[in-house]
């Protein structure tokens, strides 16, 4: 139900998906005699692979977190996320307000053991042919060191799982050098520099916002609000280099031959931001998501599921990660 759209592009994505994955399950939780129509729309209201969850309540886009932890109980995002932790469903895929479900998921799930705060982390495509991953993407604007150390291994976790190898990670700055950046920074890329001399991370170093597309590291750590920033800034410039290439019929036969190399920019591919750090997988849509980019995001839960991810990261993050100090401890 959730999004800018609702169920005119989740259901349409999630019948997309199911004609790509033969083996996947679907359940739909929302207000049911709006689902069924929609299903009805694609005639596709008797599919033995979809079962719908009535949900009375609807979160909105701009509802407060107090209305969506508080008031709305039988919301469509709190009952989806409900049936992860009851294990009716491996994951949860939702595009709805992200505040709200990071505080559903976070009071439903709760955290895994030492680890203070989720984390959002997605990937970006770079001219290796592979993807860079970077969290955190706007769950948390204000971090500790500690913090950000704890999201570096959570992405080295979950690349190490998805990718099936061990992670390079590049801390994000304004300079290589290690007297750059702010106070933050520094004292974390000291707790990752020690991790790397005790073989625990493969910690690169300092990187610029340039090296996200060079693929310097295959893991970008940065705090929620340089993260958000980086991410819509990306999106932006996608979105104008494809209003450049419709200024005239020029721009657009060049559009076309370079059609294929311009897919790896498309944003809509790359859809689908993991919640890391909770006991139960739940992943974020962007809100205005299109029915393709919605199928993306549905694509990587399933993976995410397929992969064992939740056990790996259960794992690998109570063997790495440090024991929160008192001082920083959360309430």
């Amino acid at each position: 139900m959730g999004g800018d759209h609702g169920p005119s592009v989740t259901i349409p994505a999630a019948l997309a998906f199911l004609k790509q994955q033969p083996d996947a399950e679907l359940i739909l939780v929302g207000l049911e005699d709006i689902v069924r129509a929609e299903l009805k729309k694609h005639h596709a209201d008797a599919n033995p692979r979809l079962t719908i969850k009535h949900a009375s309540e609807v979160v909105a886009m701009d509802d407060p977190i107090e209305v969506a932890l508080r008031r709305k109980k039988d919301s469509s995002m709190r009952v989806a996320v409900e049936l992860v932790k009851e294990g009716s469903a491996h994951v949860c895929v939702s595009a709805g307000n992200t505040g709200a479900l990071m505080a559903v998921s976070r009071y439903v799930l709760k955290t895994m053991a030492g680890v203070d705060r989720p984390a959002i982390c997605s990937i970006l495509p770079n001219q290796k042919n592979g993807p860079t991953y970077m969290l955190d993407l706007g769950a948390n604007v204000d971090c500790s060191p500690h913090h950000l150390h704890q999201f570096a291994i959570m992405g080295a976790v979950l690349f190490a799982a998805m990718e099936g190898r061990k992670p390079t990670i590049g801390l994000l700055n304004v300079g290589t050098e290690e007297i750059k950046g702010n106070e933050v920074v520094k004292e974390t890329a000291v707790l990752l520099r020690a991790d790397h001399e005790r073989g625990a991370l493969n910690f690169y170093g300092n990187v610029e916002g340039n090296d996200i597309f060079k693929g310097t590291t295959d893991v970008v750590v940065c705090d929620g609000f340089v993260g958000n920033v980086t991410l819509k800034a990306i999106e932006g410039l996608s979105r104008f280099m494809k209003t450049v290439f419709k200024q005239s019929w020029l721009s657009m036969l060049g559009a076309l031959i370079a059609r294929g190399a311009l897919k790896k920019l498309n944003p809509e591919r790359y859809n689908g931001a993991g919640l890391l750090g909770l006991k139960g997988m739940v992943f974020k849509s962007h809100g205005g998501a299109n029915a393709y980019a919605f199928e993306w995001a549905i694509r990587r839960a399933f993976d995410a599921a397929k992969y064992n991810v939740q056990e790996q990261l259960s794992a690998m993050i109570a063997e790495l990660m440090p024991e929160t100090p008192d001082a920083q401890r959360q309430v």
